[in-house]
């Protein structure tokens, strides 16, 4: 077997001895696997090192090195922007190392995977929600962590979004003249995400909506306290 060249760099070289000594992937302890797929990840080549990470864990679940493999397949994961599969690996290690120190990381690299898919305001908010939900839980349980104070601004971010989103649908029922339930919407932005850029115009459509829904209902009472009309008695008789 070649195992130099003029091309090779010695992170090649070194792939090829390991190559030669272990074999195929299924062969190789686990300390290998680890190393081949970190020398991955840090080159870019996620969707190798998940490979490596994943036989890694399902060949040495037990191995001290199956820890690294869990976390680094959620990061792998994101990277390439597979966010369901990134989430679903965080949770998993969060689930099966709740004491670990990088619980702190791993709730934060959840909330960016939600965050990362937030759209815009008028679009669905469901991405806005759990990133929202994850970076609160964050900081409720790590207060302290330097996860949790990066956390602060996606919050801020979230809670744009979330009020953006309530605030355009008050202004679809207000100019389709469904006052009170815009009135609900504007009510919820300047309760649920105050100061973070509707409140005043929030507050503008809250007085608007009340003053056309006062008028709404003192017109149908004057219609309702009215007399009924006269018959005219020189209307002809249809009958």
């Amino acid at each position: 077997m070649m195992i130099s060249g003029c091309g090779e760099t010695f992170g090649d070289i070194k792939k090829s001895i390991s190559a030669f000594i272990w074999g195929a992937d299924d062969n190789m302890p686990a300390e290998e696997l680890a190393m081949r797929g970190m020398e991955e990840y840090e080159d870019g080549n996620y969707k190798k090192s998940i490979d490596y990470f994943q036989k890694l864990k399902d060949i040495y679940p037990f191995s001290r090195y199956a820890v690294l493999a869990e976390l680094k397949l959620g990061d792998a994961h994101y990277r390439i922007e597979q966010y369901e599969d990134a989430v679903f690996a965080y949770e998993e290690f969060e689930k099966l190392h709740p004491r670990n120190e990088a619980i702190p990381y791993v709730i934060y690299q959840i909330g960016r995977c939600h965050f990362d898919r937030m759209t815009t305001p008028d679009r669905d908010q469901t991405a806005a929600r759990k990133a929202l939900e994850a970076f609160q839980r964050l900081q409720k349980q790590y207060p302290n962590d330097p996860y949790a104070r990066s956390a602060a601004d996606h919050i801020v971010a979230c809670y744009k979004s979330l009020a953006g989103h309530e605030f355009g649908v008050g202004q679809f029922y207000y100019k389709s003249r469904h006052y009170k339930a815009a009135l609900v919407r504007f009510r919820s932005v300047v309760q649920d995400y105050p100061d973070v850029g509707f409140h005043q115009q929030a507050l503008d459509f809250i007085a608007r909506a009340e003053q056309q829904i006062a008028a709404g209902e003192a017109e149908a009472k004057e219609a309702a306290d009215a007399p009924p009309a006269a018959a005219d008695p020189l209307a002809p008789d249809n009958g």
